[in-house]
């Protein structure tokens, strides 16, 4: 098949979809990507990128064409804003150029937020008469109050007529979690159409003894280790985080190590000193994602930690695959969807979503257990990742629907 993927996010910003892309194309497919200027998460170009340089990039034989945007900034919403619509207005003045020599047969979008890159997706997809597959990761407009990002209901109405006419225009939608169906399909996706399709984590996340797992040079803190990674930003309840920290002070053994970057990064350091909590908090940096399964090794717990709003209820955080997939037990304060498979799973502690106090009492349990039951918890969450989240299963279902959508052609919208 040739298959047009679009995503606001692509390589060298660490998303799913890079992943995806190479790996399609190693399966024979002719594969070409429509992202933006890389500046995630933080809000600046990446080196050697530009408005108007690099717009043709290659990432292992996977052609990219990349449209200008605005930088997403730190803090500002309006900005944000400015940087989703770029995506969307270049895309759809560009992509029918980029591509004007492309036959597809299949327009595959990848949407973490947001929602608005379906909008060129939709041009190519009439253009080119291929029909559309559209992979939901966040629920909008529901992700966009949750976060703090929008509040006027007259904004909040605008963004669900186009999320509306978006769906509309979906010849199959895929969701990340089940919890996500039926909002979806009260949003405008056709029930019939829509399918659960969760997250996978890269072949690279795996188990590595810790003997075997050479750090950059970073010195960890010694003791309990409990490692958060990803994203830092609003939806992720950071505030929980330090309420833990800050609640175990008095226990110098247990340690919480950062990794990562995001718009409140700034605002995350500058907590940890005027709480006092330098000794018990470390911000390791920001790495490339074939680096995690090295540093997962060296904790004693991995951390995933979401706001208490109803559609992160709804939502499975992709980090808890890429955590299961390693081994290690998992330490979870959110509700919903994501505690139930930690829990389902057996791999490890959750706590009920911005509750420091129960996220602190779990820490202290799981660092009082035996460390053959923290590491028979790790099994079992790889264990229940092979069965329900292993990558070549799940990419082989979706050649399977995209070769499905081939011969049914593009749905009446």
């Amino acid at each position: 098949m040739n298959i047009l993927i679009v995503s606001h996010y692509f390589w060298p910003e660490q998303f799913r979809i890079n992943d995806l892309a190479g790996e399609l194309q190693r399966r024979g497919h002719q594969v070409s990507v429509l992202t933006g200027m890389p500046n995630y998460p933080g809000g600046r170009l990446f080196e050697g990128y530009r408005w108007w340089k690099k717009r043709h990039d290659n990432m292992d034989g996977v052609p990219v064409y990349r449209t200008p945007m605005f930088v997403r900034r730190q803090d500002r919403g309006w900005q944000l804003a400015l940087n989703y619509a770029s995506f969307a207005l270049f895309g759809c003045l560009l992509a029918p150029w980029y591509f004007r020599k492309h036959d597809f047969d299949v327009v595959f979008v990848y949407e973490p937020s947001p929602f608005t890159v379906g909008i060129p997706a939709i041009v190519m997809r009439r253009l080119k008469t291929a029909p559309m597959l559209f992979w939901v990761q966040d629920l909008w407009p529901e992700s966009l109050t949750a976060a703090g990002a929008v509040h006027s209901p007259a904004v909040l109405q605008v963004v669900g007529r186009m999320v509306r006419w978006i769906y509309r225009h979906c010849d199959r939608v895929l969701v990340q979690s089940r919890a996500f169906i039926e909002p979806a399909v009260r949003a405008g996706a056709e029930r019939s159409r829509t399918v659960f399709f969760p997250n996978w984590a890269e072949a690279f996340y795996r188990p590595l003894p810790r003997a075997d797992a050479r750090l950059p040079a970073i010195e960890l803190p010694r003791g309990f280790r409990i490692m958060f990674a990803g994203n830092l930003g609003e939806a992720q309840s950071l505030e929980t985080i330090l309420d833990a920290a800050r609640r175990l002070k008095a226990e110098p053994a247990i340690q919480w190590i950062i990794i990562g970057d995001g718009r409140r990064l700034p605002w995350m350091r500058e907590q940890v000193r005027h709480l006092g909590l330098e000794d018990c908090v470390t911000f390791a940096g920001r790495y490339a994602a074939e680096m995690m399964p090295y540093f997962f090794s060296h904790a004693d717990a991995l951390l995933v930690t979401l706001k208490d709003e109803p559609v992160f209820a709804q939502t499975i955080p992709s980090k808890i695959q890429s955590y299961m997939a390693c081994g290690r037990p998992v330490l979870a304060a959110l509700n919903g969807e994501g505690a139930r498979v930690v829990q389902e799973a057996g791999c490890g502690y959750a706590v009920t979503a911005e509750d420091g106090a129960a996220l602190a009492e779990a820490a202290l349990r799981l660092s009082r257990i035996p460390e053959a039951q923290r590491q028979a918890m790790g099994m079992r969450g790889r264990e229940y990742y092979d069965r329900h989240f292993e990558r070549d299963m799940l990419i082989d279902r979706l050649e399977s629907w995209m070769q499905d959508a081939v011969e049914e052609g593009v749905c009446e919208s």
